[in-house]
């Protein structure tokens, strides 16, 4: 037993009391799933959330900008543990945000939940083998909390500031400019000429979204995007449904949808010609005599961006109606009427919407230390693309990029059980993914992929291998293997105790003898 000693073994101090075994920061996707496979999987542990929000919901509560939804289908959204019940499987976010409360609800997970509480920063103690984190409230004030060990659900893009495009003139315009991720609450745009800066996933929301009240919406693009056209409801889902049980049901329309998914990318990779094509027959059946090569030909091919979703064509029937256009130029600068463009046309509007991307952040902005010393994540490598190098007792999560954000988020959480358990089993209180010498790693693009918010933030990104376990794999079908399957114990992830039981452990092999 634990305290113990012989002439053989000498006795392990116990590490450090903590306020709860496994503190989850924010309850959006990530979070709340971890939640839950905790409960699932290592209902022994201890657990708490800490949201820096007043509610939970994450992405879902942050963004209000009319019709926002899913860019995924909620079969893959949707958690592996409950299943999506309602009709559309491109849901708005208001059905979201109704799908994470009850899940908190019916698990009593809310009651975890210390909401209002901002991560300020995250400490490793190696001689207690535990983290101390610090929590600001919203009046300032700071508090501290303990844990062994410390999960990030806190998505991947910065809340706080979103990309700014430095548009020249802004200050002349006289009309009102908003970004999506700060949406004014009752934002008048009835009868007003509105152009939306941008052509991926929140410009193709908004867009058919406010044309029906607006006097006329156009989209502003520098490049065009490669759009992928389906029903907002998903036929075979709803079939199943009537006919299935609910859970029964769900798994194959979940598992259906994955194998979509990987075939369509992967094809998209092996003969980008032919989806290519594929993708442009879709769009000119949808738009007819509307169709214009110069908006809608990409100079990239398919996948190489993450395709943008459009349920039911409803940008297009926006477009066929005359409410909404599109315009592929670049901006010269912005005046008090409007927007310059280079070709020498003017684009006049009342409300300019820049949907210009998000800003990445790495482990929520937090200053995470180890022992002192603050973790500079560009300079460790991802870990079964949830832990990192030389970093005890830390997981977070970054979805994939070319599949739904969940599909990582249930897969690591459930690792992240694996690795709870295993430690519980040998009595260990500390797992290190160990990476001795970082240059005999050949290091790979961490994000095959050209979106700009991507490649504006690689320089702060954690490093990716050519080579798992130290890969942030794309490939969700061989991770989930890997990580359901794969040994935890794997001579990588080293399992040990707090430092100070080991030098405790002499003295007290003396006193034993």
């Amino acid at each position: 037993m634990a305290g113990t000693a012989t002439k053989d073994r000498p006795a392990q101090a116990k590490a450090a009391p903590v306020d709860q075994d496994v503190l989850i920061v924010g309850a959006g996707i990530s979070g709340i799933g971890m939640a839950v496979h905790l409960q699932l999987h290592s209902p022994d542990r201890s657990f708490a959330l800490v949201e820096r929000r007043a509610n939970l919901g994450g992405t879902w509560d942050l963004f209000r900008y009319p019709g926002i939804r899913s860019d995924s289908d909620m079969h893959t959204l949707g958690f592996v543990f409950e299943p999506w019940k309602h009709e559309k499987s491109i849901a708005d976010g208001p059905a979201i945000l109704d799908y994470l409360n009850r899940i908190v609800d019916e698990r009593h997970i809310r009651e975890r939940i210390r909401f209002n509480r901002k991560v300020v920063g995250a400490d490793w103690s190696s001689a207690d083998a535990r983290w101390t984190v610090t929590l600001e409230d919203e009046s300032g004030a700071t508090s501290t909390t303990t844990a062994r060990w410390l999960y990030l659900g806190s998505g991947y893009y910065d809340y706080d500031e979103p990309y700014d495009a430095n548009f020249t003139g802004r200050e002349d315009f006289e009309g009102q400019i908003v970004h999506p991720q700060f949406w004014p609450e009752n934002l008048d745009y009835a009868g007003k000429r509105v152009v939306v800066i941008g052509s991926g996933a929140t410009a193709v929301t908004i867009v058919p979204s406010i044309a029906g009240k607006a006097a006329h919406v156009t989209m502003l693009q520098r490049t065009p995007t490669w759009y992928a056209i389906r029903p907002a409801k998903d036929a075979l889902a709803n079939f199943l449904r009537k006919i299935l049980p609910e859970k029964l049901a769900y798994r194959i329309t979940r598992f259906k949808n994955i194998r979509l998914q990987d075939i369509v990318f992967r094809r998209a990779r092996e003969k980008p010609e032919k989806v290519a094509d594929f993708l442009t027959r879709k769009l000119k059946a949808a738009l007819g005599d509307r169709y214009d090569p110069v908006a809608f030909t990409p100079p990239y091919n398919p996948w190489e961006q993450r395709l943008c979703l459009v349920p039911d064509a409803d940008f297009f029937e926006a477009m066929k109606a005359d409410k909404a256009s599109v315009v592929t130029d670049h901006i010269e600068r912005f005046d008090k009427s409007g927007i310059q463009l280079k070709s020498g046309r003017h684009l006049d509007a009342d409300i300019i919407i820049t949907a210009t991307g998000l800003k990445l952040a790495v482990a929520g902005k937090i200053p995470v230390r180890v022992d002192g010393d603050l973790i500079d994540w560009s300079e460790h490598f991802y870990y079964k693309a949830c832990m990192f190098s030389n970093v005890p007792n830390f997981s977070a999560v970054f979805g994939y990029l070319n599949a739904s954000w969940t599909l990582r988020a249930d897969i690591v959480s459930e690792y992240v059980c694996r690795v709870l358990n295993h430690m519980r089993d040998t009595r260990t209180e500390v797992a290190t993914p160990l990476l001795a010498d970082p240059s005999s790693l050949t290091e790979e693009n961490i994000f095959d992929f050209s979106s700009g918010y991507i490649q504006r933030a690689l320089h702060i990104m954690p490093k990716s291998a050519v080579d798992l376990p130290w890969r942030l794999s794309q490939n969700y079908v061989q991770d989930r293997i890997d990580m359901k399957s794969g040994p935890v114990d794997d001579g990588v992830l080293r399992f040990g105790h707090a430092s100070a039981a080991t030098a405790a452990a002499p003295a007290e092999l003396e006193a034993a003898e």
